[in-house]
């Protein structure tokens, strides 16, 4: 296993491939705490980890809190609606002040692209991004990866399409940086406007035919449709949108047999996925949230562990 040097996890972007495996392998081993029947570990004992979400989350802060008790840290949640951030206190006062609380990691989410560098910069503690604007959400696809992983086994070769809004997604793009490192075939697939320009040169394939994209298809990950992202509508009508991207049962006669279909959530059914489809025998959905906690484990374990401690590192 690859030495973990980080101080900070910021991007799937700058991560080298055995980094990225790393942070699997260690999932695997933190995986199996959930089926404890004490589910603990005192790797974090001591440590205070702060969750500072400047936007709305579910799945990603339900995952790190529990996280956080499982290796049996500290947690500070940090309510922005009801805190100095709507006096005007700044991003970087606000982590100034936890910091002086003498925290260790800060999990962030906020909705401006570059908010967690920016903050890596400008204090001592350790920084995870939990999703930064358009920018990357690099978590969602490292769970993204260990799913995969644990039904595929190997992504040499491996075919993967990703469906949908990708103009938008972090998710996307995350995604995109980490599965093409470690060797898979990428192709994206959506209206036309809502493909970044350019897409290709990171490295992967663009369709705007659903059928084309899932033929051949080992893995087909949906996005969902981020109405509160768009400054217009970039499709005539939801109901056309659905109509020409949405996995439905039609749509399952087009893809091999035993391909998956993934969703980071929240899911619009009906609009990127049929309810048959998402709750069908093809679906890792629940298992993509039930592997998140393992993998969320192991990122707080490696940037918050003793050697990259916020005043040792």
């Amino acid at each position: 296993m690859h030495e973990w040097t980080r101080k900070h996890l910021l991007s799937i972007e700058e991560l080298s491939k055995e980094e990225i495996l790393t942070i699997l392998e260690t999932a695997e081993s933190f995986k199996d705490i959930s089926l404890r029947p004490i589910k603990k570990s005192p790797v974090l004992r001591g440590k205070t980890i702060v969750l500072l979400f400047y936007e709305p989350s579910t799945r990603t802060s339900t995952s790190f809190s529990l996280a956080a008790k499982r290796l049996s840290a500290d947690i500070v949640n940090i309510p922005v609606k009801s805190s100095s951030v709507q006096k005007g206190e700044s991003l970087i006062d606000t982590v100034a002040n936890l910091e002086a609380l003498k925290i260790h990691t800060v999990v962030m989410r906020h909705s401006r692209a570059g908010a967690p560098m920016m903050l890596a910069k400008h204090t001592n503690a350790s920084i995870i991004n939990a999703g930064d604007g358009c920018h990357e959400h690099p978590t969602q696809a490292l769970l993204d990866m260990f799913t995969i992983k644990q039904n595929k086994g190997s992504f040499d070769g491996l075919k993967i399409t990703i469906v949908g809004d990708i103009l938008h997604s972090r998710v996307a793009r995350s995604n995109i940086w980490g599965l093409s490192k470690l060797g898979a075939e990428v192709t994206v697939c959506g209206p036309p406007t809502m493909i970044p320009v350019e897409v290709e040169k990171m490295g992967v394939k663009v369709t705007y035919d659903l059928k084309e994209a899932i033929a051949g298809a080992d893995v087909v990950n949906l996005l969902r449709v981020q109405f509160e992202r768009e400054s217009g509508m970039l499709f005539p009508s939801v109901r056309e949108y659905a109509a020409m991207f949405s996995m439905d049962d039609t749509m399952e006669r087009f893809m091999k047999k035993d391909a998956l279909i993934m969703h980071p959530g929240p899911i619009n059914r009906g609009v990127e996925i049929s309810s048959s489809m998402a709750d069908g025998k093809r679906s890792v959905i629940l298992e993509q949230v039930t592997n998140g906690l393992a993998v969320r484990m192991a990122v707080l374990y490696l940037i918050s562990g003793e050697k990259n401690n916020s005043e040792e590192a």
